[in-house]
């Protein structure tokens, strides 16, 4: 979701007349942070950048530092007040105000600070500048009604607005023109889409609707929340053909305390009876998760139960994160918080108990011929070991050979090849591919054409030009 919401950022600045600076550019007129507050370590990545770039506003008084989303949305003025270089602040509902708010601030002299309190107008109606040619990511909503207590997204991004389904079908529609192969639709709860017109059934429909667009090939959706997950959901992911056989579900715990003290309105019980029901209509389904460890209040016969959980669901991969506590929240003011070296002690176990379930999952693969839609950016020892990278169709990671198709394979061409040893957090395949087919957004990226919506939301930047976009992590089956 930050990956999208900078597209549009970039899309604006664009719009407005600005360029992108060259790699080594180390001067640019334009800094823009869009931040991300869900974990402290993000509030400290954002003041360490900040003064790193004290130095170069000294020497260039003219450059502009800008600062968004949702650290933004927190901290407000605070920002000026730590790093008052910055020049201007921005939150998560006025994306659209920074070209105006860089303006006024140049032409004052003086920081703008602008934060609104609810959307002025709906991010999806913002430019777009798309950073990959094959697969995009589109909002189908933006904000939260859950009340997790660990959780400070709902204060900072607001309650739940959804889109209209013609309008999420349109710009799915304008990508797939523009060659794009991949979809992911994007919301803080897709299974509650619709709750603004009264449909509780709206997702599924969407999912199906989408089966009926000629030239898109995969639908991916993040994220899913437990206690909206409903039977017709999974049967549009079973009987639609290019929605992805996997479902990346956020367990946070496997403690029913623990989840009650999280206010998650589910229970083990319950998670483990959706996965079942997803791997009886899709026996190939990936599912990935999210945990926490280390919440206030967790035992250790409560990490124990994340530790049954992990081992029943067998997932494909998983996110773990040791407990952040985030001022404004419920849980930060909670009795028992846990020690760090506890919390370290759980996280490693946890660790272990994952790569040793997901590297079993993938030994399963060996010998199984995938589908490879090819990516920029996933295999970082690609240029070393002459591998190009890719996700399967249930959104595993593929390192393969060329082989004799070595320089004719392209970004965004779909690859057919042999799982011939496998990983923890991928597979390899090193014999020559079986197939190779030539798509339209190998064309675009071969021509360099990124595709641009006029007007489709909100993450930590660097200097010079952004590394090119992975495919999203959570995806499609049926290899």
């Amino acid at each position: 979701m930050n990956v999208h919401d900078s597209e549009r950022i970039s899309g604006l600045l664009e719009q407005a007349g600005y360029v992108r600076t060259g790699a080594g550019d180390d001067n640019p007129d334009v800094m823009v942070f869009n931040t991300c507050a869900v974990r402290e370590n993000a509030d400290n990545r954002l003041y360490g950048n900040l003064g790193h770039l004290r130095p170069a506003k000294r020497r260039n008084p003219g450059m502009q530092i800008a600062v968004g989303g949702c650290l933004a949305q927190k901290d407000r003025g605070e920002i000026v007040r730590k790093a008052p270089w910055v020049d201007v602040v921005f939150g998560t509902h006025n994306i659209g105000s920074l070209p105006v708010l860089l303006e006024r601030a140049r032409h004052n002299s003086a920081a703008e600070v602008e934060i609104l309190e609810s959307l002025d107008v709906f991010p999806s109606t913002l430019p777009t500048r798309r950073e990959s040619t094959y697969a995009g990511w589109v909002s189908i909503s933006v904000g939260c009604n859950n009340t997790c207590t660990f959780c400070i997204v709902p204060s900072l991004r607001g309650k739940e607005k959804d889109r209209r389904p013609g309008d999420v079908l349109a710009e799915v529609r304008a990508l797939v023109d523009a060659g794009v192969l991949e979809v992911t639709l994007l919301g803080q709860n897709v299974n509650s889409y619709g709750i603004e017109f009264g449909d509780r059934y709206a997702f599924g429909k969407l999912l199906r609707a989408t089966g009926e667009i000629d030239g898109l090939e995969r639908v991916r959706f993040t994220s899913p929340h437990p206690k909206d997950f409903t039977d017709d959901v999974i049967a549009a992911m079973a009987e639609t053909p290019n929605v992805c056989h996997s479902l990346h579900m956020p367990l946070q715990s496997g403690s029913d305390d623990v989840l009650r003290a999280m206010r998650r309105s589910y229970r083990s019980e319950k998670y483990l009876g959706i996965i079942e029901k997803v791997r009886a209509a899709m026996p190939d389904a990936a599912i990935t998760t999210d945990i926490i460890v280390g919440f206030p209040g967790e035992t250790e016969a409560d990490f124990q139960q994340t530790l049954d959980v992990v081992r029943a669901a067998r997932f494909s991969s998983a996110f773990t994160f040791q407990y952040s506590k985030r001022p404004g929240t419920p849980a930060a003011t909670m009795d028992g918080q846990l020690p760090k070296e506890v919390v370290q002690e759980r996280y490693e176990r946890l660790i272990a108990t994952v790569e040793e379930i997901t590297w079993a999952e993938n030994r399963k693969l060996v010998g199984e011929t995938v589908e490879v839609l090819v990516a920029l950016g996933e295999g970082r020892k690609d240029e070393r070991t002459g591998r190009l990278s890719g996700r399967a169709r249930d959104g595993r990671l593929v390192h393969f050979d060329a082989g004799s198709l070595d320089g004719r394979i392209r970004p965004g061409d779909i690859v057919h090849t042999t799982v011939t040893y496998a990983a923890p957090h991928h597979l390899n395949a090193d014999g020559e591919p079986v197939a190779h087919r030539r798509t339209r957004a190998g064309d675009a990226a071969e021509a360099g054409r990124a595709p641009r919506t006029p007007g489709v939301l909100l993450g930590l930047p660097t200097m010079g030009p952004p590394a090119e976009s992975p495919v999203p992590t959570t995806g499609c089956a049926a290899r």
